[in-house]
């Protein structure tokens, strides 16, 4: 024992920004050639990265950006309340089905959820049978809330009136109205007329009850960005205080009555950040609209993203759940929802609401998220991103209110412009991997064994916002490759396996990707090789192996696998590898950072699928 306190670090001197740069340097310019060096700036170009929509991501970051703050107090970055307790675990009932979403709703209850929130319209929850299952509820301790992607007024009332027969006072809740949201999901003309009415009523009958909700859900299905997402709340309840304001509603009354629904992704700082990023955004609002300051914080709903789930290997799903639920609890958010991971196959069963609902205990009552205000606060990456997108979101709000606002901006077709360049970019980053999907895009299963679920009730197309999950881009491959006899791509792996074992594994991978199989070879002359070749009925092969075993048989094999019929040779790497001037033998390449989707779709094309 000592009385001297141990110092960990204390033999070690405290490394620099410039120390860092100088070791840099020695990883980036090993291999350069003399003179042709890589400056510090050039260097750091190359590490940093930006997102789909535009904000720069650091490798490093050393300095704090602007003070800190305060949880609960302006500009409420770091969360609208004080709290030492956990967030409000809302379950999503959906299933049209009334009596098993009625036991699902008890089920939840009974098991650690603590709110409950009905989608009802088409291909969900009939409006008539709202009270048939809510029925055993007690409004009195459980909050409900609704939405309609159909017809919201049915909804608050159908809610309204539950709450009226069950005799209950001090019921909590959210009633759903959203015009603009509406509008957004079926292309038809915003009507805000309803909101001033239901806001009056509820200030007057229900004051545990918020009428209106901003949803930006519809906005992340059809691919905006958190830019965007942030900017197309803000300046929509920028639109529904104006719209009370003539009804005669006071801005606090108003801020009052609204929720923020907000998407929650595996984007975990991302996500942490945008979460931030919208209370401060929204305390500027109240500001300059006169709002108290201590009513200015905003209360967010948190939903894991429904864009992120993948119908193709399901139980990642419940990682990137786990990811997205802790980022939303981490971000502050009040009320967190986690679809269940096979919510893109069907309608979810018991088995995956249980693990929708477990994700939140777990990491509620066992990791205690909640029960640290804002942990991310003070981290100079996640300051300095809610910065980004702060700024960036405030200057795309500013943009569509000079377009006449957000009513304007979903008529004039703005809002979908603006979420049409951030998919075509998101597409690119997809196709390539550079935004990689586990499971899909990237280390998919070979032999997966599909799960069943009821399906989902048809729904009318709309002529709003198109929802597309991002894993569609690879499922269609999948589907197309399914269609018929299973499609196959013969690998010529040449040398031992020391040579070709790295592109064996990355070139089956990528045709994993699109469900064509692999028969292949290990070794042998070009004439074994393509023998093999011919008789496992592939069309097509791709040579596999090390630049220096290319330079030696690459060419040899590829005009042996032509002369035995097979119609299309390609090579994992690049064709300069084979050291050779003609290398017309070989049809393509494949490599990291390809167009993978584009590249699966002409092989399918090459090899006979049908489309």
């Amino acid at each position: 024992m000592t009385d001297t306190p141990l110092q960990l670090a204390g033999d070690f001197a405290a490394p620099t920004r410039e120390d860092w740069e100088v070791e840099v340097l020695k990883v980036l310019n090993r291999r350069r050639p003399e003179g042709k060096e890589l400056t510090i700036d050039q260097a750091m170009s190359r590490l940093r990265t930006s997102t789909v929509d535009g904000l720069t991501i650091e490798p490093l970051y050393t300095d704090p950006v602007g003070p800190l703050g305060l949880p609960g107090a302006m500009p409420f970055t770091r969360g609208a309340s004080v709290h030492g307790t956990s967030w409000d675990v809302r379950a999503l009932h959906e299933d049209p089905d009334v009596a098993f979403t009625n036991a699902e709703v008890l089920a939840d209850l009974e098991r650690g959820a603590t709110s409950v929130w009905l989608r009802t319209g088409e291909g969900a929850i009939a409006v008539d049978d709202v009270a048939a299952v809510l029925a055993g509820v007690n409004p009195a301790i459980a909050p409900i809330a609704i939405s309609s992607s159909s017809d919201q007024v049915a909804a608050a009332k159908a809610l309204a009136a539950f709450w009226t027969a069950a005799g209950a006072t001090g019921v909590k809740g959210n009633l759903g109205l959203d015009a603009l949201a509406l509008s957004a999901v079926t292309g038809a003309k915003a009507d805000l007329a309803p909101h001033a009415e239901w806001v009056q009523a509820v200030l007057a009958e229900l004051p545990g009850v918020r009428a209106l909700t901003v949803d930006v859900l519809p906005y992340d299905n059809a691919g905006a960005g958190d830019v965007d997402q942030l900017a197309f709340a803000i300046a929509t309840g920028v639109a529904y205080l104006r719209d009370l304001e003539a009804a005669g509603v006071s801005a606090a009354d108003a801020f009052g009555q609204i929720e923020f629904r907000v998407s929650a992704n595996a984007d975990e700082f991302l996500t942490i950040a945008r979460l931030r990023a919208l209370r401060r955004l929204w305390a500027r609002v109240g500001e300059v609209s006169g709002v108290p300051s201590e009513a200015r914080g905003a209360v967010q709903h948190a939903v894991t993203s429904w864009r992120m789930i993948t119908r193709d290997d399901p139980y990642v799903n419940l990682l990137r759940g786990t990811i997205a639920t802790f980022s939303a609890a981490v971000g502050g958010a009040e009320a967190v929802t986690t679809l269940p991971f096979d919510t893109a196959v069907g309608l979810p069963d018991d088995f995956s609401r249980r693990m929708a609902r477990n994700t939140q205990l777990l990491a509620s009552e066992e990791s205690n998220i909640g029960r640290v205000n804002d942990p991310a606060g003070g981290s100079w990456y996640v300051e300095s991103l809610t910065d980004q997108l702060a700024g960036q979101a405030w200057a795309a709000f500013q943009a569509i209110e000079a377009a006449g606002g957000m009513v304007a901006a979903l008529e004039s077709g703005l809002v979908a412009e603006r979420i049409a360049t951030t998919t075509a970019e998101r597409a690119k980053r997809l196709a390539t991997r550079k935004q990689p999907i586990t499971g899909v895009s990237m280390f998919p299963m070979k032999d997966e064994q599909a799960i069943t679920a009821r399906p989902r009730a048809g729904v009318p197309a709309n002529g709003g916002l198109k929802p597309v999950r991002d894993s569609e881009l690879f499922e269609g491959l999948r589907d197309r490759a399914a269609s018929g006899a299973k499609p196959k791509v013969f690998l010529a792996c040449l040398g031992a396996r020391r040579d070709f074992g790295g592109r064996e594994m990355f070139t089956s991978n990528v045709l994993l990707v699109g469900g064509i199989d692999f028969p292949s070879s290990e070794g042998g002359t070009p004439e074994e090789i393509a023998a093999q070749a011919a008789g496992s009925g592939a069309k097509m092969a791709i040579l596999c192996s090390s630049a220096k075993v290319y330079a030696g048989q690459a060419i040899a094999v590829a005009q042996a696998l032509k002369d035995a019929g097979i119609e299309t040779v390609y090579i994992a790497g690049r064709k300069t590898e084979t050291g050779a001037e003609d290398t017309s033998v070989i049809d393509g390449e494949v490599f990291d950072g390809m167009d993978v989707v584009a590249f699966l779709g002409a092989t399918l094309d090459r090899i006979g699928v049908a489309k």
